[in-house]
């Protein structure tokens, strides 16, 4: 598939499902307004981290784009504790939130993430929801990939988890062993798990860190969602069209069915 050099903008897109034989696409920013509620939690934890240890740095939402967004807490926590010079041993996925490790940082970091979740519960995007409506109306294959371990409960808590075929989240990468994004691995499994090569498969995302996994994966389309005015940034790390809703794509009248083989996948046609 031709890649697009110009910046669509909110123009309206065609998107080409004779091309496409499968969609995936990011939870939070994208699906659900929680990458808000990261974006707080962070915050909150790096900010305490600073005071604990008598520095005057703040964590920033610059920070949050630029270091954390799109990645795993754990991959998050170590590449922001690197910028501000504080060195922790790595521990383990079971240390708790009291453990000064890498591990037990990111466990702090989820349970700031949990008390804001329910407080305000996860919202999702009107544009989004009626896009993936669309898609399966159309029989699309639609798979989520999140780097949070917490892609499921948002997704229940949200009603949204029959809209997928797919889901690899920071559960299933802890279990498989598979690298989180700017790696292409997770977004490859989610497209071999809904039987779609890369080639034919469109990838959606409001990390930078995200599309760079999409466009190093061969993705035939990876769309960017700007809500926070990184349009340009979400270019030139490989997105094919930005737009700041998905409101904006538009589904052409082409049908599609569904068939599952014995394999359990399911395959478009």
């Amino acid at each position: 598939m031709d890649r697009h050099t110009s910046n669509q903008g909110d123009r309206y897109f065609d998107l080409p499902l004779e091309r496409l034989d499968a969609v995936v696409m990011d939870l939070d920013g994208v699906i659900t307004d929680t990458a808000l509620l990261h974006q707080s939690a962070w915050k909150e934890l790096f900010d305490k981290e600073f005071a604990r240890r008598g520095l005057e740095r703040r964590f920033t939402r610059e920070d949050y784009l630029r270091y954390v967004d799109g990645k795993s807490r754990r991959d998050g926590v170590k590449s922001f504790l690197a910028v501000a010079g504080i060195e922790l041993p790595e521990g383990t996925p079971n240390d708790s939130g009291s453990t000064e490790s890498v591990w037990g940082v990111a466990k702090r970091k989820d349970e700031y993430f949990l008390a804001e979740l329910a407080k305000t519960g996860p919202r999702p995007y009107p544009g989004t929801v009626n896009l993936l409506k669309g898609l399966r109306q159309k029989g699309m294959p639609i798979g989520v990939v999140s780097g949070s371990r917490n892609c499921r409960l948002v997704l229940d808590t949200a009603g949204l988890s029959d809209l997928f075929d797919a889901r690899v989240d920071g559960e299933e990468s802890l279990r498989m062993g598979l690298p989180g994004k700017p790696d292409p691995a997770t977004f490859l499994e989610a497209a071999r798990r809904l039987g779609s090569p890369p080639s034919r498969t469109m990838v959606v995302e409001d990390a930078i860190a995200g599309i760079r996994a999409g466009n190093k994966g061969g993705f035939g389309l990876v769309i960017g969602v700007d809500r926070v005015g990184q349009r340009d940034a979400l270019l030139e790390a490989g997105a094919d069209v930005v737009v700041s809703d998905l409101s904006f794509l538009r589904i052409p009248p082409i049908h599609r069915t569904i068939h599952i083989t014995h394999d359990g996948n399911a395959h478009a046609r």
